[in-house]
């Protein structure tokens, strides 16, 4: 029941009306037994979003695309990772003081460390904040980075940080000769509605590559689809949603969800 003592939570980001995070997160505050409601706020300012947190006193918010940069210079302190990083997912307001956090770094590494990432060449397919948290994750793990991005400024910046190698999305002849042992797909290429742009040729793929997307709306995307096709390995974009959202609730409540209840309110949602 939702009263005057209901703690407000958010996601901040656009687009964000497909957001799954508000069916999991309810799902966990009733689990708990906790009075609090989680929404979806599609925004076009973040600095207008922050004036809001702190007026609304909303206690927690998900920052996601294209927020997970700009948003720190809006906060009154941001984690260590977070600052490494370069990008901030998670927002604590602590006695009204907002406290940036980055869940995404392990998130990704958790569903690839049983593939494997020291000395693997590892693609990632874009240069924002998603990519900006992988590449640390996967740079701590010691694997080998090539970011491929269509803004050169940017990407070259993120391959630079982590002495990894820079292509052009464009340069098509690069691209062919990548031969990486991980492909991650941290753009939006592949989200709904827009389903069948490819994040990646499909002819590069063989079957001994780990073939990541980050989307999880659809699940199965056409980078998956077309690398199952091909024999490749597999990790769709929920199991790196969950475990990043799993963070953040343990971040707000000092309570560890169980992934599976979050696991199943999506599903059963779905069907």
């Amino acid at each position: 029941m939702i009263d005057s003592n209901t703690q407000v939570y958010c996601i901040l980001g656009n687009p964000v009306r497909h957001s799954k995070s508000p069916t999991i997160h309810n799902a966990c505050f009733q689990q708990h037994n906790i009075n609090a409601v989680y929404l979806a706020f599609e925004i076009d300012e973040i600095s207008k979003a922050i004036t809001a947190l702190r007026t609304l006193n909303v206690q927690g918010a998900s920052i996601t695309i294209p927020f997970k940069e700009s948003i720190m210079d809006y906060l009154d302190w941001i984690d260590d990772d977070a600052l490494k990083i370069g990008a901030v997912n998670t927002v604590i307001n602590k006695d009204g003081k907002l406290l940036g956090y980055n869940t995404d770094h392990k998130a990704a590494i958790v569903p690839l460390k049983p593939f494997a990432i020291k000395n693997k060449k590892v693609c990632i397919i874009g240069a924002g904040g998603a990519a900006q948290a992988i590449a640390y994750g996967i740079h701590k793990e010691k694997g080998d980075l090539v970011i491929i991005n269509r803004n050169k400024d940017r990407g070259e910046k993120l391959a630079l940080k982590y002495n990894g190698d820079f292509i052009l999305q464009d340069d098509s002849d690069k691209i062919n000769i990548i031969n990486a042992d991980i492909i991650i797909n941290t753009t939006p290429i592949g989200m709904s509605p827009d389903i069948e742009g490819p994040a990646f040729p499909s002819t590069l793929l063989n079957p001994r590559m780990v073939v990541m997307d980050i989307v999880y709306t659809p699940v199965k995307t056409k980078l998956l689809s077309e690398a199952r096709k091909k024999g490749c390995k597999t990790i769709d974009g929920l199991s790196m949603f969950l475990h990043q959202a799993m963070a953040q609730f343990e971040l707000w409540t000092g309570i560890t969800p169980d992934i599976e209840i979050m696991r199943l309110s999506i599903i059963n949602k779905d069907e």
